[in-house]
């Protein structure tokens, strides 16, 4: 739709203040139409591969496609009743019933579809928690999520994990996008139960990397003295430094988000 040039055009406009006054005031009247003709509208097209849009109200949501933004491939364990009633990273209560799973750097609060690729089960569950802090795991299932893909009886599995984005408030049928690769990253060198070993390695990265640093962790009624270093804004930040690392005789080396 558009707007008519003799409404505004000067050289036509009889000069009344009555008019001076309805004129704009019309003008804004059709254009606000306009506009909320327009946002009831759906997307011009969907793009290629994405699943149909919906409305909800008067909005639109795009459903985002399987290959959207992050996607992973790596062996999933489980976690269970040793946990069950302790406080996850996100603050909530670890429910080993609930659809929920342990990431290292996804946002808290990213849902995620989880494949099991040796038999093709999926499900979806949200991220609450941080772990696992296990080199070649990539997530850690509740054991209803394990039960459901078929991993809680061998243990683990290979798995594809993909980002979904957070619940929208107004469907659980939407998510959206957040950014997965912004954040404050850290890369986790050792894990000791014997603190005078943490504090050694913590001593020795300081002299070639900035905030070294300890971050103590209970399990099982044990304490864990976690080792990292390093301050990144970025995931590629944190995977570079990871690779540093590595190179340098740091093999258990990887990036956590803090």
């Amino acid at each position: 739709m558009t707007i008519n040039s003799c409404m505004i055009r000067k050289s036509e406009t009889i000069d009344h203040p009555a008019l001076r006054r309805i004129v704009p005031m019309l003008v804004m009247f059709i254009f606000g139409i306009w506009m909320g003709g327009c946002a009831s509208k759906p997307p011009a097209k969907t793009r290629p591969n994405y699943p149909k849009p919906y409305r909800i109200g008067k909005t639109w949501y795009q459903p985002l496609p399987d290959a959207k933004d992050f996607r992973e491939k790596g062996i999933a364990s489980w976690y269970g009743k040793d946990f069950h009633g302790r406080k996850t990273a996100s603050g909530e209560t670890y429910d080993m019933y609930a659809m929920t799973a342990a990431h290292k750097t996804l946002p808290l609060g990213t849902y995620v579809r989880v494949t099991n690729l040796e038999n093709n089960l999926h499900t979806k569950v949200k991220i609450n928690d941080r772990g696992p802090f296990v080199r070649g795991r990539i997530i850690d299932l509740s054991y209803t999520a394990a039960r459901k893909l078929g991993v809680a009886g061998p243990g683990t599995a290979k798995v594809e994990v993909v980002a979904l984005g957070v619940k929208s408030p107004e469907s659980d049928a939407a998510y959206t996008p957040v950014n997965y690769y912004a954040g404050d990253f850290t890369i986790q060198v050792g894990a000791f139960l014997n603190f005078k070993n943490a504090e050694s390695l913590r001593q020795r990265l300081a002299d070639q990397y900035e905030n070294a640093h300890i971050v103590e962790y209970a399990q099982d009624r044990l304490t864990f003295h976690r080792v990292r270093v390093g301050k990144c804004k970025t995931l590629d930040e944190a995977q570079i430094l990871e690779e540093r690392l590595m190179q340098s005789g740091y093999d258990e080396a990887f990036a956590v988000a803090e």
